[in-house]
């Protein structure tokens, strides 16, 4: 254990005096006798020494610190809020447990850790272990934490109340089981602590279905639970890594649920700072795993976070300083993989992660929706190439500019040789294929509707979704853009595994790792990697926000300067309401049935423009505060249009 500090200190009067960690500090041991993320922390209060974090204190009988060499570590100023306390949860339920043990019910599953208050005499030990969910019997289930104990131990000093909070550690969890309790358990005796980056909740989501409602839910707290300084993949078991794939997918949708821009801008400098000289990026952001996750550093889907997130946060916030900061990072991974890809322009060599946690089947008809990590790999490089070309025109670099945009231009037609057929069949005719295809616009435009039918019709062939990590985020906005929206909520609403849905029936109140976590007899999933706080599968809060709210923008007007308004109906509901706060103020659209009526209600902030698409009606039927549109101040006809293909022209 180790301590770097400097301490800045400026008085009124204008001295300033900088305190830093030298050889004239003290070390003794105190009452934490062990703490870490994954084990827990154990604190014996009787070890507690009074007063020794006054000014007045004598510290004659500590020992002298040792100096070490500074670790040869790149140190960045922090630009995103801090981690902090964000909410407290009292519990919902205490039943006895047959080990004895007393169950607090939280309610939420979240990151944090459990304040305890007791009262008992010296040197009682309580023993505080955490877990996600119970197991069949009622007990905690913990085989998906692996080697994390999540474990809390403290030793009473006696004489009066006492209240414990850990100090260096945090759980992730709903449920906390209590041993040694010394008096009867209350509703005062556990209280869960929620820690996270302290990062404003920008976007709200609200329909008319309260499935759908528990969904945005858990989304957030998903976000809010692996937003905590670097977003973590999961905050229980004995990984809780800045997984570059995970953050990758759900950049969009976290954009519109919290405020992200200065969390995500301190983690691409870290992307940047671990991007090895060869311009791959490393599996996991910052990277402690070494080995494989550094000889195979470039993954698709993964690496391409480096150039993905900026893009996406300027489109979010308008801010071209983070793609000026970025810039150089960006390219390197393109110019990487394209070396990768070779002189055919198909990525193949190497290791992949691929479509991860596609859907896969015991019935050997249909052994799974498996997508090539060659196409995958293609189709990611030909996007990350396509997002740069954007970028170095937004930063005015025409050279770069033109030079990437040939690439994207010679790797959708290296990609439509190798993987498309003439009547529309992409790769191995999966739903993600066909994502991936559609969405990076890598197809002849000839093909999209063919390719878009077939989609269609394996959507309808499998009853549910296939897609995994990579091709979920797209599956229901390629959907809803060829015309099919009323397939995209099918999907949307289905209730039986796979779906989003499906976890919410069985209790959840954050995003899975897996779309079976827990069976539907009731079984778990490998515990091997079984998270029950894993946002990655939430990305389809994009297309909610978008579709059900109605609230987009424009990617030529960039951090909503110009916004699109669209909202479309489907799977019954009969209102919803979104919001977010853009950087020129709050943006709202709100709408509801009426019989026949569809009513709309949209706040525009100032100074900005705002195209609204009304679906399923003529222009000639639209008021605007009962006005036709010609007679209403600031608001004009742009156009009227078909989708085509569409089977609800709008």
């Amino acid at each position: 254990m180790a301590l770097r500090l400097q301490l800045e200190i400026r008085y009124q009067d204008g001295r300033t005096e900088r305190v830093t960690s030298d050889a004239g500090w003290r070390i003794t041991p105190g009452p934490v006798v062990g703490s870490d993320i994954y084990g827990g922390e154990t604190y014996d209060a009787r070890r507690e020494r009074a007063g020794w974090s006054s000014a007045a204190y004598r510290d004659s009988d500590w020992a002298p610190v040792a100096l070490l060499d500074a670790p040869p570590a790149t140190l960045i100023a922090p630009v995103s809020p801090p981690v902090r306390r964000v909410r407290e949860l009292p519990p919902v339920g205490i039943r006895q447990l047959p080990s004895g043990e007393t169950l607090f019910d939280l309610g939420q599953n979240f990151t944090g850790w459990a304040r305890l208050k007791v009262r008992g005499s010296a040197g009682t030990t309580v023993t505080l272990r955490f877990a996600e969910v119970l197991d069949r019997t009622g007990n905690l289930y913990t085989a998906n934490l692996r080697n994390a104990k999540q474990t809390d131990r403290y030793i009473l000093k006696g004489g009066g109340e006492e209240i414990f909070e850990p100090h260096f550690t945090f759980h992730g969890f709903r449920y906390v089981a209590v041993q040694g309790l010394p008096q009867r358990a209350d509703t005062g005796t556990i209280t869960g602590i929620a820690v996270s980056s302290d990062l404003a909740q920008t976007g709200q989501l609200v329909t008319s279905d309260s499935l759908l409602n528990q969904l945005q839910h858990n989304i957030v707290w998903g976000q809010r639970s692996n937003f905590l300084d670097v977003p973590t993949d999961c905050p229980q078991r004995d990984e809780r890594l800045g997984w570059t794939g995970d953050a990758q997918v759900f950049a969009r949708t976290a954009a519109f649920n919290m405020d992200v821009s200065g969390f995500f801008a301190k983690w691409l400098g870290d992307v940047a700072s671990d991007q090895r000289s060869g311009g791959s990026v490393p599996w996991v952001i910052p990277n402690p795993l070494g080995g494989d996750s550094t000889d195979f550093a470039g993954t698709a889907g993964w690496s391409d976070a480096a150039v993905i997130i900026p893009w996406t946060m300027y489109l979010s916030y308008g801010d071209r300083g983070m793609l000026e900061r970025q810039y150089t990072s960006m390219r390197a991974w393109v110019e990487y993989a394209r070396r990768r890809a070779g002189s055919e322009l198909i990525w193949r060599p190497g290791w992949q992660f691929g479509d991860w946690l596609a859907l896969h089947s015991d019935d050997p008809s249909y052994p799974g929706a498996t997508t090539g990590t060659d196409l995958i790999a293609t189709a990611f490089l030909a996007h990350s190439a396509d997002l740069v070309a954007r970028t170095a025109a937004a930063l005015g670099r025409d050279a770069d500019a033109t030079a990437f945009s040939k690439l994207f231009r010679d790797m959708r037609g290296a990609f439509d040789r190798e993987f498309v057929s003439a009547t529309g069949r992409v790769g191995e005719n999966t739903q993600t294929a066909y994502a991936l295809a559609l969405a990076f616009d890598l197809l002849p435009d000839s093909l999209v509707p063919l390719a878009a039918g077939r989609l269609v019709q394996d959507v309808r062939a499998r009853a549910h979704l296939t897609t995994g990590f990579l091709g979920t985020p797209y599956l229901l906005h390629v959907l809803s853009a060829t015309g099919h929206a009323d397939v995209a909520y099918q999907l949307l609403m289905q209730r039986t595994y796979p779906s989003w849905l499906y976890p919410i029936t069985r209790g959840a109140t954050t995003m899975w790792e897996r779309w079976d976590g827990i069976r539907p007899d009731s079984s778990f999933e490998d515990p091997g990697m079984n998270s029950f706080n894993h946002y990655a599968f939430g990305a389809v809060g994009d297309w909610m926000y978008q579709n059900i709210g109605g609230i987009g923008l424009d990617p030529a007007e960039p951090g909503y300067r110009r916004s699109r308004i669209a909202p479309r109906r489907g799977a019954g509901l009969t209102s919803a309401s979104a919001s977010l706060d853009t950087p020129f103020g709050a943006l709202t659209s709100a709408w509801r049935t009426e019989g026949q009526r569809f009513a709309l209600n949209v706040t525009v902030p100032a100074n900005t423009a705002a195209e609204i698409t009304l679906w399923d009606t003529r222009v000639d039927r639209v008021r605007e505060s009962g006005a036709a549109l010609d007679a209403s101040a600031g608001v004009r006809n742009v156009y009227s249009f078909t989708v085509a293909g569409s089977e609800t022209p709008p």
